[in-house]
């Protein structure tokens, strides 16, 4: 996926690296008396020990990210490479089922990853992802209690994902098209609009038609949960749905072009999309259209079979913190961010996204994805989506 914004303190980060220093003890045994100075000590006192630069340990360590897009951008991820003398490369994956299947064919490879919260619990209890020391994640404190108190990502009282940013899965439209703010996922279905929709190529459509039928009204987890009776009811209205769909993008730079090209005017994206695009004098918006929206919570965990643990437990410190999240939040083009002491480091402008006038809205509005038990049956039925003529 690729994706709105809540916000934690750099200056504790320095506290923090300063555990990796070891304390001198002193030997045992040792009496009161004072030990007397040799010769040679006599003759040339030796200078104070320099203290050891505490990132100094790491200096030309890789650090593997495995992401969502826009997740590893230069603006916040280049301050950690200069404070550690480290590199960070990364890879984006276009789907949360592309994460798993990357993460399970290729173990020790990948460090870092931000899984969203529809299989965060199946890396959990996979085993795939290690537990997170909070007490050594400086701004813990500072994350929206909306997302830290979450159990999707806790075991046996262990906590293994570190909220990072948060958004809806938005109608995103070009107004100098669609003249009047679309009000319900319905006009997806309009004639007029034939051959100019997208959708992500992604089983979350099934959650949107779900929505748009009302089925998590009474019951959010219903979307995720939907009865085989339901489920082909989602299926009929999709394959309804394709003489409408110019194409089923898999990545936010594909959906880029699509609306930079005018090949759509309308589509499920998020505000990556808007604002990115926004920025090149496009003129498009992002809607919560009256049966409401699902939304995304992307977490940062450590992978299991990484190498370099400490390191990386060092970057999600950093990265959750008030500076560096308030540099994710311009560097996504308005994505939510966990931490919401970012509003401090952004710019006037910034500070009027919806994330941060009316965030908490936000929260009640969406509808978090939640794990999917039957993922595999969701899976085939969004292929046989896909394949209907």
């Amino acid at each position: 996926m690729m994706r709105l914004f809540y916000s934690v303190s750099l200056a504790a980060l320095c506290a923090f690296v300063g555990l990796g220093c070891a304390e001198e003890k002193k030997p045992e045994g040792t009496s009161n008396a004072k030990p007397a100075l040799s010769t040679a000590a006599v003759a040339a006192p030796s200078a104070a020990a320099k203290p050891e630069d505490p990132a100094a340990k790491y200096k030309g360590q890789t650090l593997q990210l495995l992401t969502w897009e826009g997740y590893a951008d230069p603006k916040f991820t280049k301050g950690f490479e200069e404070k550690y003398g480290v590199t960070i490369k990364f890879t984006y994956f276009g789907s949360s089922d592309e994460l798993v299947a990357k993460l399970k064919s290729s173990p020790g490879v990948y460090d870092v990853i931000s899984p969203s919260s529809d299989v965060a619990y199946t890396l959990v209890q996979g085993g795939l992802v290690e537990p997170i020391d909070t007490a050594k994640i400086s701004s813990f404190g500072d994350l929206a209690p909306e997302l830290t108190k979450l159990d999707d990502v806790k075991k046996e009282g262990k906590l293994y994902g570190v909220p990072f940013t948060w958004g809806p899965d938005y109608l995103i439209y070009d107004a100098n098209v669609v003249k009047e703010e679309p009000k319900s996922w319905k006009v997806f279905f309009d004639a007029k609009y034939k051959g100019k929709v997208s959708l992500w190529d992604d089983i979350s459509n099934i959650y949107l038609i779900g929505q748009v039928q009302g089925l998590d009204k009474t019951n959010q987890g219903a979307l995720y949960n939907m009865t085989d009776e339901q489920l082909a009811e989602a299926k009929k209205k999709l394959v309804e749905l394709k003489p409408q769909v110019r194409k089923y993008w898999a990545t936010a730079g594909e959906l880029n072009d699509l609306f930079k090209n005018k090949e759509i005017v309308m589509a499920v994206g998020w505000p990556l999309t808007v604002g990115t695009l926004n920025k090149e004098g496009l003129n498009l918006k992002g809607v919560i259209p009256e049966e409401g929206a699902t939304g995304w919570i992307d977490r940062l965990m450590i992978t299991s079979s990484s190498k370099n643990k400490e390191l990386a437990l060092l970057y999600l410190d950093y990265v959750t913190s008030p500076k560096a999240q308030a540099l994710v939040f311009d560097a996504t083009g308005g994505y939510c961010v966990a931490n919401a002491k970012a509003k401090e480091h952004m710019s006037e402008d910034l500070k009027k996204s919806p994330c941060v006038t009316e965030g908490d809205m936000y929260f009640k509005k969406l509808n978090f994805w939640q794990y999917v038990k039957d993922r595999k049956k969701y899976n085939e039925l969004w292929n046989e989506i896909k394949s209907a003529k």
